[in-house]
């Protein structure tokens, strides 16, 4: 039976737009580090690196690759740890140019360097070699989150990151850093800002 991510892991990419309290185990993806401002060419470049590999894998048995334990499956949804070089100033836009992302896409557990090796030479005649070779196979342990989906743009999110700040005091929680994680329901090219859903995950302890 097909792996449908948003049937068996609804909890994990489907939240409620409340603040939500999850426990995450360790998980493998493919990732892609790389700063700037996510609307040039270097950030949808490695989008495309990952899906580029990513679709690679699910289709690999029809180009006859056999890989121990596969099964067939959804592609996971486009995820990103967010950092800046600057520290943002209340009040004030963000600067985009002084962004850093950890892009990354889910993998199921059969996926190895060996196989990424194997499909290698046909996602390099897609993307070329430069991409390719940024992409990586890791193993992210994220543990105890806060989360919440957000409706509306990118650049209102700071309205529901308030709402978690919150949850946190209400609830005796602290958030661990300033990093935080974004998953994207939807795809900015096709749908308008104001119904993009996205997922807000922070670390708390």
């Amino acid at each position: 039976m097909k792996y449908e991510w948003r049937k068996k892991d609804k909890g994990w990419y489907l939240p409620k737009a409340i603040p939500t309290i999850i426990d995450l185990p360790p998980l493998q993806y493919l990732t892609i580090r790389g700063e700037g401002n996510p609307n040039g060419e270097g950030f949808k470049s490695a989008i495309q690196a990952l899906y580029a590999f990513s679709y690679a894998i699910k289709m690999s048995p029809r180009k006859g690759i056999e890989t121990e334990g596969y099964f067939d499956y959804t592609v996971f949804p486009l995820e990103a740890f967010w950092d800046s070089k600057v520290a943002p100033i209340e009040g004030q836009p963000l600067d985009k140019d002084q962004f850093i992302y950890h892009l990354m896409i889910r993998q199921p557990e059969f996926v190895t360097k060996e196989l990424m090796a194997v499909l290698k030479e046909g996602v390099i005649k897609k993307i070329g070699p430069e991409r390719a070779e940024l992409v990586q196979l890791e193993t992210i342990d994220e543990g105890k989150n806060l989360q919440m989906l957000h409706l509306g743009s990118y650049d209102s999110e700071p309205i529901s990151f308030a709402h978690m700040a919150d949850y946190c005091e209400e609830h005796g929680l602290k958030r661990i850093g300033h990093i935080h994680k974004e998953i994207y329901l939807s795809n900015a090219e096709k749908v308008e800002a104001s119904k993009l859903k996205t997922v807000l995950r922070f670390p708390i302890n």
